[in-house]
């Protein structure tokens, strides 16, 4: 769907205040939702997965009854976010169209913290998300004066990282789980059969269709898998039977247990979110209203972010950031209106406050979902890439981003080459982000721009300037 004359006028639609005709504002703000829902109720699913939630069955149905409850909480809080953000209060919320959602970010921190015995579980990881989310709405103060820190080099290595971290998860998945499930059909024909489907649907909407299709490619895909899947005998409807139609959020449904090692872990990734939200915050209003975002617009869409994310901990939901690909469909639309995404925060919520609806999501084949995720966690790499192509790749730059990748990809390969360090200093360390991130902010604060001339000479590939 396209904006068109009928709508509105041109000043109009760059207007963020201005609110379309309902039967025009309604269906845009579901078309936002409907653009980032796999992407929002995804981290849940793998979440509960590493925490052994969910996964009894050999048919690949996702848990019941705590990954539905997680699942619901992961789009009710995404939906009041993005209320944060288009309606706002006080200095909270930026006032402009920003769609917040479950972060993939935060995945390889959260796995290590509630898998395997001995961890902090779910009560340990909300609670972490709790406290992060609080340092992340403190960020706000602060965050137009550390943005020097982190240029392209910084940022875009760590969504490389993040990227890489997860592209395994996404093969695990497609295979039919992961091996410790224990499922004598993983990596069959018949597990990869509905995950290959999704893939070929979405690279064929996403190369071929046009307009909202193009946007939603991952979720028709999806829906494609899905329906291959029930043909073949892999769905399975229990949880829709036992959920109920309507539930009311517990506070710390897994309780409260604090761990040192997830609570740095989640400050550390606020502020690579607080980063990510300034990024679409500007996209945002480049995209969709010609300018550059202010202060104003920046500080109030990270308190809106770390507030999103420090209430979805408490009642058992997942980090919040602002949503990328929904920056684009602002840009594509043409519609700047706030109340559009509104319309769609509360389409969230309803559908958030139904575990029904959660319900349903659980019956995806875990199959299903590791053909989704693979697009989607190599778009994650992808993005790090193009962030990375801002960069000016002298051999300053190149040992900065070389050193970072070796250590920070060297530990997430092979994280027993760290098994004599104490368990809060391994779930940091060998997620790969923190030292990725911390190399290459201090090398890049530490080494002078201005070097030999050697030292800055243009690397054109290969082993560019010696000679055999």
């Amino acid at each position: 769907m396209t904006a068109s004359s009928s709508i509105g006028t041109p000043e109009q639609l760059r207007d963020p205040n201005y609110t379309p005709p309902l039967g025009v504002a309604v269906p845009l703000g579901i078309q936002h939702v409907l653009a980032m829902f796999v992407a929002n109720v995804t981290p849940a699913i793998i979440v509960c997965g590493a925490a052994g939630i969910g996964f009894g069955s050999d048919q690949g149905a996702l848990g019941f009854p705590d990954m539905t409850y997680m699942i619901q909480m992961s789009m009710l809080f995404a939906g009041i976010a993005t209320l944060f953000q288009t309606i706002g209060f006080g200095p909270v919320g930026a006032r402009l169209p920003i769609v917040q959602g479950t972060s993939f970010a935060f995945i390889p921190v959260m796995i290590p913290a509630v898998a395997g015995a001995g961890t902090a579980g779910l009560a340990g990881l909300l609670t972490g998300v709790f406290i992060g989310g609080i340092f992340h709405f403190l960020l706000g103060t602060v965050i137009g004066k550390i943005r020097f820190a982190l240029p392209p080099l910084v940022t875009g290595l760590i969504v490389l990282m993040i990227g890489l971290a997860l592209v395994r998860v996404g093969i695990q998945y497609a295979a039919g789980g992961v091996p410790l499930m224990g499922t004598e059909n993983f990596g069959t024909l018949s597990k990869w059969t509905p995950a290959l489907v999704v893939i070929a649907v979405t690279l064929a909407i996403k190369f071929f269709a046009r307009g909202f299709a193009a946007v939603a490619a991952v979720l028709i895909g999806i829906i494609a898998g899905y329906l291959v899947a029930l043909a073949m005998g892999q769905v399975s409807f229990a949880p829709m039977d036992r959920a109920g139609w309507f539930t009311v959020p517990s506070p710390f449904h897994w309780g409260f247990r604090f761990d040192w090692a997830i609570v740095i872990g989640m400050c550390f990734m606020a502020v690579v979110s607080a980063i990510e939200t300034v990024g679409d915050t500007s996209g945002i209003t480049k995209g969709g209203a010609g300018r550059e975002a202010t202060d104003k617009e920046i500080q109030g869409a990270t308190f809106a972010d770390g507030l999103g994310t420090a209430l979805a901990g408490v009642f058992g939901g997942l980090p919040n950031t602002s949503f990328s690909q929904n920056v684009g469909l602002v840009a594509m639309t043409g519609v700047m209106s706030r109340h559009v995404v509104t319309f769609g925060a509360l389409f969230l919520i309803l559908c958030g406050l139904v575990p029904k609806v959660g319900a349903f999501i659980n019956t995806v084949p875990i199959n299903v979902l590791g053909g989704g995720v693979i697009v989607m966690f190599g778009m994650v790499c992808a993005s790090g890439i193009s962030m990375l192509s801002d960069v000016h790749w002298n051999r300053r730059n190149m040992v900065i981003f070389a050193v970072a990748l070796s250590v920070s990809l060297g530990l997430q390969l092979e994280p027993s080459a760290l098994q004599h360090l104490p368990r809060t200093a391994q779930i940091l360390l060998t997620s790969g982000l923190l030292p990725a991130a911390l190399i290459a902010v201090v090398l890049n604060l530490l080494l002078p721009e201005h070097l030999t001339e050697e030292s800055t000479e243009e690397v054109s590939g290969g082993l560019a300037g010696q000679k055999g």
